[in-house]
């Protein structure tokens, strides 16, 4: 594996999903500083998609990173989702299209985005995989992977169809490592069985494990160190995982993550408990486990920010944020898209990576904040 990914210099990526911004618009100056200090300590991994932050993701690389630097000097990742294409022949105009973005000739990963049981039938009809690899081919992508959010059996499915499939990209946390819907632990298995290197995404759960409760807290501080250090050390801590990423919103998030990524060094037996025990605390907490990735809103008729008003619940509910009435009211419902205004339509629940009963937790939503009877 080592040799398999030698262009990689170290085992910590830049996701750029959760980019900096500054009066609604992405906050190009930060995110230079941000790429600079990056690379400067010795990291070169970018993982970005057509669709992330509202389509500005890929230009915003393309301004930051692929125009300021040497292309042999990075490693950028980008995606095919479903979203974006309806037949075969839509496939490669949006590839060029996202190479145009992002402002290079070719990719060193092309992942075929978020599969699941219900979209790889739509890969499938639209020969999605067959067409990758013709591009690898092709010279326009180095390496085929997927990411992906099911169970162990669809992974397993999925790896057994394409052999060719050289990486996984996994939802991988200590919190989700056994949870029954996310499965970070079978299919981490079934990558090993496979033989295919995992990159991790969403070590932090969105901001989860690093926000901790009131009882969840004093546990892992009892080791000494950061929330964001326990967590980004634990899903680097497995011999199959090759690459962390991390959805960094500000300079000062990624000076502390680069502090313990740069000179790794995997969790210990104690450090490894303490983050299961937290585990268990979250659970019994039942906090919504929302990771704010916003593929809910694109479709939402009635444009309710979903994942903004379950963070404003959590706050309250949970980290005891009385602010979060406030944010609820005059914030994130300024429109009048409150969580009342659901009409049950499911199509969030069908684009939730995390399997959430979303329009029974709007619901709860509304008792907490709209109900004041």
């Amino acid at each position: 594996m080592n040799k398999f990914f030698e262009e990689v210099n170290k085992n910590f990526g830049f996701g750029c999903m959760r980019l900096p911004e500054k009066d609604g618009k992405i906050d190009i100056r930060q995110v230079k500083l941000m790429v600079d200090e990056f690379i400067q300590a010795g990291f070169n991994y970018f993982d970005t998609a057509h669709g992330y932050l509202s389509e500005r993701s890929e230009s915003t690389l393309k301004e930051c990173l692929t125009s300021r630097y040497p292309r042999d000097s990075y490693i950028l990742t980008d995606k095919l989702s479903d979203s974006y294409f309806n037949c075969e022949e839509d496939i490669r105009p949006l590839f060029e299209t996202q190479l145009k973005c992002c402002g290079v000739e070719y990719f060193d990963f092309y992942l075929m985005h978020a599969q699941n049981r219900r979209n790889y039938e739509q890969y499938r009809r639209c020969h999605a995989y067959e067409t990758a690899f013709q591009l690898k081919a092709e010279g326009k992508i180095k390496h085929v992977g997927i990411s992906f959010h099911d169970t162990s059996d669809v992974l397993e499915r999925i790896l057994t169809d394409f052999p060719q499939i050289e990486a996984v990209q996994l939802q991988f946390n200590y919190l989700d490592y056994e949870d029954d819907a996310i499965q970070s632990r079978a299919n981490y298995e079934v990558c090993v069985k496979h033989r295919k290197p995992v990159i991790v995404m969403e070590p932090i759960k969105g901001g989860h494990l690093i926000r901790l409760s009131d009882a969840s807290r004093p546990v892992a501080e009892s080791l000494g160190i950061s929330p964001a250090n326990l967590a980004l050390r634990f899903a680097g801590s497995f011999d199959n995982v090759f690459m962390v990423l991390s959805g960094m919103s500000t300079i000062e998030q990624m000076r502390e993550n680069i502090s313990f990524m740069k000179d790794f060094q995997p969790l210990s037996q104690r450090e490894m408990t303490v983050a299961h025990n937290v585990a268990g605390l979250f659970r019994g907490e039942k906090i919504i486990p929302c990771t704010a990735c916003r593929y809910c809103t694109d479709g939402c008729p009635q444009h309710i920010s979903i994942p903004d008003l379950f963070a404003c619940y959590n706050a309250k509910r949970h980290f005891k944020d009385w602010d979060a009435d406030y944010y609820y009211n005059n914030v994130y419902t300024k429109n009048g898209a409150k969580a009342s205004k659901c009409i049950k339509c499911g199509k969030c629940e069908r684009s939730c990576p995390q399997g959430l009963q979303i329009r029974d937790l709007l619901r709860d939503v509304v008792a907490e904040f709209e109900n004041k009877d």
